[in-house]
């Protein structure tokens, strides 16, 4: 990643020359735990970037989590905070590196790493974030931290990525929405959350599919949310009490029409005709009776 790299190049430019020569990096647990006691917090450190050169990132940010504190208010400070976070992001612990990106923008608003830690709030609650059955809090906050990232940072080179990574989120939002208003449209007439006559589970059908209609107006699966609502519709004038249902089969067969004129490519396009024949033959047996 570009904005990853430029910070790399900064931090290898950090790299004492004097201390790399010496360390001569080893993975044996017996040298770490030796730098790990050590009292010479410089070496202490260098030795947890040379962790991070090398892929040993649970090794570097055990080393890190003592050193930031210390490192706070010096030349290193903002460095130490920021490897530390990025150690987390690299161990794939997303939460955790989240709160530090975090605390990097608080504490150092304009750092040297300020542009990247705003990005990478935004990564990392992205990586984290759940299918879209589950909830979808984390989805949320990832949106979030990208439009802050956005908003605080317009012309930045990782713009492009930042909002494909958005729109990735808010689709799932809107399958998440889907999802619900398909599970009201199969529990269909089944009364443990109905009245009675299975308004409820259809009612609540049509109320999160409009509701995602209007919250993403351009979604490509405003079809599918059409057609829930058409179909529920339909369904509800069928399962309707009596005096209910006239005016129920007539704003289903509405419902057809606009399906129909909004979609007139679709699949489905079909089934509101057939709808339509059904809704019309029962108003008109009911115009019929009550003369």
């Amino acid at each position: 990643m570009q904005g990853f790299c430029i910070w790399i190049v900064k931090m290898k430019k950090s790299f004492s020359i004097s201390v790399l020569s010496v360390l001569l990096f080893a993975s044996c647990a017996h040298e770490f735990n030796q730098v790990y006691k050590s009292s010479d917090y410089s070496y202490k450190y260098e030795y947890a970037k040379e962790c991070y050169a090398r892929g040993k990132y649970i090794r570097c940010t055990t080393l890190l989590q003592e050193l930031v504190t210390m490192m706070k208010g010096t030349d290193n400070g903002q460095e130490c905070l920021f490897m530390l976070a990025m150690a987390e992001y690299k161990a794939k612990d997303y939460e955790t590196a989240a709160e530090y990106f975090k605390k990097y923008s608080t504490s150092y608003p304009r750092g040297d790493y300020g542009e990247l830690a705003k990005f990478y709030v935004g990564e990392s609650l992205y990586m984290s974030t759940p299918e879209p059955r589950l909830d979808q809090t984390p989805t949320v906050a990832a949106i979030t931290a990208y439009q802050s990232f956005l908003d605080m940072f317009p012309e930045s080179e990782l713009k492009p990525l930042a909002q494909d990574h958005l729109f990735e989120l808010q689709d799932k939002l809107v399958q998440k929405e889907l999802l619900s208003a398909q599970l009201y449209y199969n529990l269909g007439t089944y009364f443990g959350n109905c009245n009675g006559n299975g308004e409820s589970n259809y009612l609540s059908c049509i109320i999160t599919a409009q509701n995602a209609l209007k919250d993403y107006p351009y979604s490509s699966l405003r079809e599918s949310f059409a057609l829930l609502v058409m179909k529920s519709k339909y369904e509800l004038a069928q399962n309707s009490v009596e005096a209910k249902r006239m005016e129920r089969y007539q704003d289903a067969e509405d419902e057809c029409y606009g399906f129909i004129n909004e979609y007139p490519d679709s699949k489905y396009v079909a089934m509101a005709e057939k709808y339509i024949n059904r809704c019309k033959q029962f108003t008109k047996e009911e115009n019929n009776d009550s003369n």
